[in-house]
């Protein structure tokens, strides 16, 4: 089963989920052994797959640290915490945590995007 531990402690994912902010990024940090990469892989495609079918669903990439790193960083982006929400607190996505390897640790956290002058274009 899939461990979750938050990014920040002072506002876990299920606290984000009630906040209600369009669109909405989702950055999962991903630990995992290195023996249970293939694992972790393999639930995280069929998690993908999945969630690309749900409404408010844009888009979703994989990464993965250099040099052999066993961290993984998703990045999904959504139309809406709605339906991120709805999507997270599915029956379906919440039973399919359980084919996680017991290594793997994952830290979500939403956020939105910010405009910065000459640098970054926001909502």
């Amino acid at each position: 089963m899939l461990q979750l531990k938050p990014l920040d402690a002072n506002l876990p994912i299920f606290q984000q989920l009630g906040v209600e902010a369009s669109p909405v990024i989702l950055v999962n940090i991903f630990n995992v052994a290195q023996s249970d990469i293939a694992g972790l892989l393999k639930a995280w495609e069929d998690d993908a797959n999945w969630m690309k079918a749900q409404p408010g669903y844009i888009s979703t990439q994989l990464h993965q640290g250099i040099g052999g790193s066993t961290v993984f960083m998703n990045y999904a982006v959504w139309e809406s915490t709605a339906h991120f929400r709805a999507a997270f607190n599915h029956p379906d996505f919440k039973k399919a945590l359980g084919h996680y390897p017991s290594s793997a640790v994952a830290s979500p956290h939403l956020f939105t995007r910010l405009s910065v002058p000459n640098l970054c274009v926001g909502p």
